[in-house]
């Protein structure tokens, strides 16, 4: 009889039966991906941000391929509070495993709004709170710029909801370990990091920028290294749970992020190579557990040696 290997970890009250999430903005609302992929097999489904109102997004062209990765400028494209509930919703509530619905705003009362309007729903599980899109004017890293504006918004939303609330951060402005203090504080449940490294591509013929913003959001195994040496940084900082993000494509790269401190990863930019990616690491985990005669997966989180 094969060894029994226990993939559960816990973001705060949210219990996962693997560590395996599908990352906001690269999955749509789940339906999209329902007909390539048993999402159920998942840890959670994390949706693609809802905001108080409905958000056309960025001009196209909003994606172009990079090597080793993929730049996006969609700008939070999403059909608001209403269309969610009303569209969204009814198929997130069929799944089995957890939903985790990501939140965006450009200020901290539609932030609140939304989470007020969602938190009367059935189906929804916890709420990923993004401080960090790289690809609108006003919202995003705002948030994230400044310690004491991102303690005032996650405390806000703790006033408002007892569901467990995450928190993504940006790595561009070099003050996360002082941002992920501050949202600790203030009652965040997890953190995820990162979301997506600020470039640009250049068509040299035009002689313009290939995105019509200029400037997009990089992910995929080219920010790998830094999420990963950001998880590590920050785990060791915070006593909250970190998810790691960036980069995720076989289950060696998901061990690498646990090892570094992360309970939890999330899954992005895979998904547009081969929608079976998170069904691949989830079976990869396991049997990386049972040749090294592992029967919890949380046992391996930090369990990185060093020095």
């Amino acid at each position: 009889m094969g060894l029994k290997v226990d993939l559960s970890v816990s973001l705060g009250s949210l219990k996962l039966k693997n560590p395996v999430l599908a990352a906001s903005g690269c999955f749509g609302f789940g339906d999209e991906y329902s007909s390539l992929v048993d999402l159920n097999l998942l840890g959670g489904v994390i949706t693609k941000a809802v905001s108080l109102n409905p958000t056309p997004g960025n001009l196209p062209p909003r994606v172009v391929e990079t090597p080793c990765g993929m730049l996006n400028s969609i700008g939070l494209a999403n059909p608001g509070l209403r269309g969610f509930l009303s569209e969204k919703l009814s198929f997130l509530k069929s799944l089995t495993v957890p939903v985790i619905v990501n939140i965006a705003g450009e200020r901290i009362g539609e932030y609140v709004e939304v989470v007020k309007g969602l938190d009367k729903e059935e189906g929804i599980d916890g709420y990923e709170i993004n401080i960090s899109c790289p690809n609108v004017e006003k919202g995003g890293m705002e948030f994230s710029s400044d310690p004491k504006v991102a303690f005032q918004l996650v405390s806000s939303l703790r006033k408002v909801t007892s569901k467990p609330l995450i928190v993504k951060l940006s790595p561009n402005l070099g003050n996360i370990i002082s941002v992920a203090k501050a949202v600790q504080e203030a009652g965040a449940d997890a953190l995820s990091l990162i979301n997506t490294l600020i470039g640009m591509v250049i068509d040299v013929k035009a002689r313009k920028p290939v995105l019509a913003r200029g400037t997009g959001g990089l992910s995929g195994p080219a920010i790998k290294p830094v999420a990963l040496a950001l998880v590590w940084k920050v785990a060791q900082a915070v006593e909250i749970p970190v998810v790691g993000v960036g980069g995720i494509f076989t289950s060696e790269d998901a061990l690498e992020f646990i090892l570094a401190g992360a309970t939890a990863v999330q899954v992005g930019t895979a998904n547009f190579v081969d929608p079976q990616t998170m069904p691949k690491i989830i079976a990869g985990l396991r049997e990386y557990c049972v040749q090294e005669k592992i029967g919890k997966l949380s046992d391996l989180i930090g369990g990185l040696e060093y020095g």
